[in-house]
């Protein structure tokens, strides 16, 4: 069955940490996800699904979401009926970003919520319940064309990762997946990622901020990256493709105690994600479309940006990549069992 959904009211949304509802939660406060902004911001009761907890018998969950391009397939899901058909009542509740997401599904407010991957290593680290039932989105792993990246002024010296070195980039959140990227592929083309310095800023700041001096770079993700691009930058990294290929960046979670207590809902939950990253992938000009649904995208950026890759299947090896960066980077204190994480 497809149905249909208004789109949210939108205002400019921030990626910076919400005051944790929990006190098990306080570590969260690292937590932000990777796009935690976009054009468009928080409505409040997010208007994913219908909302009313009746649906003729189906199950009412709700998912914390950002309104970033990342979770469009789930979007695309509800208003295609997938949920629906798996017996889901589904609302989307639009967060600021993963701190706000990770305690609010710990405390059971919602049933499920997104997330980036080192935000999830970080709160697992840190003996939160919680277990990823979902991918969320991946790099395309095309270098140059992904829906992440490092850019500088047109005019700027820095040519490659390596030039970042003693140089100032702007990241949406510090110690997160952003910058542990990032010094990644600096090492890897022989700079020192020890004298990158980081600074925090929200990412449709960004754009104006490379374009006027104010940093020297800054990793930027779609739409905003597209609009940094029109405005005159240029890539020198995509931190994320570069990093692994297959870099998974995003998942949807649970808590342990949901899949004790319902683990009917969460399979369900699980197949109905599956089945709406398939079609999205599948669907790439319903996908663009359904961004109009929570997000407020100009047009020509909207069919100029890139998307990321949306493939069914959590692979653990995408975990451990960024559990081995983040222990090297000092983002943990010991290693982190991935296995902990997953199903």
């Amino acid at each position: 069955m497809r149905r249909t959904f208004s789109a949210a009211s939108t205002a400019a949304a921030s990626a910076a940490a919400a005051a944790p509802v929990l006190a098990a939660a306080t570590a969260v406060l690292l937590l932000a996800a990777c796009g935690g902004t976009t054009e468009a911001g928080s409505g409040g009761s997010g208007d994913g699904g219908s909302g009313s907890g009746s649906g003729g018998g189906l199950t009412p969950v709700t998912v914390g979401v950002i309104p970033i391009v990342d979770v469009a397939p789930i979007y695309l899901g509800v208003q295609e009926g997938f949920f629906e058909d798996e017996g889901l009542d589904v609302t989307l509740e639009l967060a600021q970003g993963g701190a706000a997401i990770v305690p609010a599904v710990v405390a059971g407010e919602y049933q499920f919520g997104f997330s980036n991957v080192t935000s999830l290593l970080v709160a697992s680290s840190q003996g939160l319940p919680l277990k990823a039932v979902a991918p969320g989105n991946s790099t395309t792993g095309v270098t140059g064309e992904d829906f992440s990246a490092v850019v500088v002024p047109e005019d700027s010296d820095v040519q490659d990762a390596a030039d970042l070195s003693g140089r100032t980039v702007a990241v949406n959140t510090l110690n997160n997946i952003g910058d542990t990227t990032i010094r990644k592929v600096v090492a890897d083309a022989g700079g020192d990622p020890a004298a990158v310095e980081f600074v925090e800023m929200a990412f449709p700041d960004m754009p104006a901020a490379v374009a006027g001096g104010q940093v020297d770079a800054a990793w930027i993700v779609e739409p905003h990256l597209t609009r940094a691009l029109q405005d005159g930058a240029r890539v020198v990294a995509s931190n994320f493709a570069e990093t692994d290929p297959d870099l998974l960046v995003a998942a949807y979670f649970t808590s342990d105690q949901q899949i004790a207590a319902d683990p009917e809902t969460v399979e369900a939950f699980t197949a109905a994600m599956e089945e709406s990253l398939t079609y999205a992938e599948e669907h790439p000009d319903e996908t663009r479309a359904v961004l109009d649904a929570y997000t407020e995208i100009d047009p020509a950026v909207k069919e100029a940006m890139v998307m990321p890759r949306f493939a069914p299947g959590l692979e653990a090896s995408s975990f451990q990549v960024l559990a081995d960066l983040g222990l090297e980077q000092g983002l943990f204190d010991e290693a982190v069992d991935v296995s902990t994480l997953l199903p």
